[in-house]
């Protein structure tokens, strides 16, 4: 059967288009300090350029990176170098990953210059989004007010295009909603916790992005799990996106055609040979 690319989606009124999958970014720079069940090596360039063909064929443009992820980003402005427009590139600040731990620093100063290191490593003039990268700490917006601020005038800059909250309680989102165009939730089909921020967002025009849709590799999903897993994630119309981490190009197309099912587009789709 012939391939069908993902058709792209509103997020939010954001004015941005995303495909409903995502491919997040976090092991094509770090290995360290994360929480994946199994260890892997990061890849080689190669290996990085196959992913990205494949995506494109499946119709996934949005990328989900951060300067938390070691050398993520830099990796990608290489890969896309002259191709950006393609995709929508979703990155982060308020965390910086180095010798082994994080820094978290949500000034202004901090934020501002986050971005500026974002465009130069991504090699672009403008990001599409850029979130605070939450330390867990959500609930102050005397925390997290600069951060934000620092954002929205980015924006009115030029610099980015929409404005987010990756973020980890209720409470912190919802001091976020009213400053930004996007949250990014963790939510999958064991850990619904976020639904009532989901649809609040939603009754306020705002985009989601979900992270953690198979639990971070946790949940055993293939075949007919796979699809409920996606199923789930879908169930609310609030969610733009779900982005999923895997150097895989056959994990990705097997997400890719489990998510057309689950907005029914699969009659058409078929994962392509490899």
């Amino acid at each position: 059967m012939a391939l069908k690319p993902l058709t792209a989606r509103a997020l939010g009124a954001s004015g941005l288009r995303v495909s409903p999958l995502g491919l997040g970014t976090v092991k094509f720079g770090r290995n360290q300090g994360i929480k994946y069940p199994k260890d892997f090596s990061l890849p080689d360039d190669r290996a990085i350029d196959r992913l990205l063909d494949r995506a494109a064929a499946l119709g996934v443009t949005l990328l989900d990176t951060a300067p938390a992820y070691g050398t993520s980003e830099a990796r990608l402005g290489q890969a896309l170098s002259g191709r950006c427009d393609n995709w929508v590139i979703a990155t982060k600040a308020g965390e910086e990953f180095a010798d082994g731990r994080s820094r978290f620093d949500f000034t202004a100063a901090a934020i501002e210059a986050s971005v500026r290191r974002s465009l130069k490593r991504l090699k672009t003039d403008c990001l599409d989004i850029v979130l605070i990268h939450s330390d867990g700490i959500d609930e102050s917006e005397a925390r997290f007010g600069a951060a934000l601020r620092a954002l929205d005038s980015l924006k009115r800059a030029g610099a980015i295009r929409a404005s987010g909250f990756s973020g980890k309680t209720a409470a912190g989102f919802a001091m976020a909603l009213p400053m930004v165009d996007v949250l990014m939730v963790s939510f999958n089909r064991e850990d619904q916790e976020m639904r009532p921020t989901i649809r609040a967002a939603y009754r306020a025009g705002k985009g989601v992005l979900v992270k953690k849709p198979l639990g971070s590799g946790h949940l055993v999903v293939d075949g007919t799990a796979l699809d409920q897993a996606m199923a789930a994630v879908f169930s609310e119309p609030g969610v733009g996106a779900a982005i999923v981490g895997t150097l895989d190009p056959d994990h990705l197309a097997a997400d890719a055609l489990a998510v057309a099912r689950a907005l029914g587009e699969a009659p058409e789709m078929a994962a392509p040979e490899a």
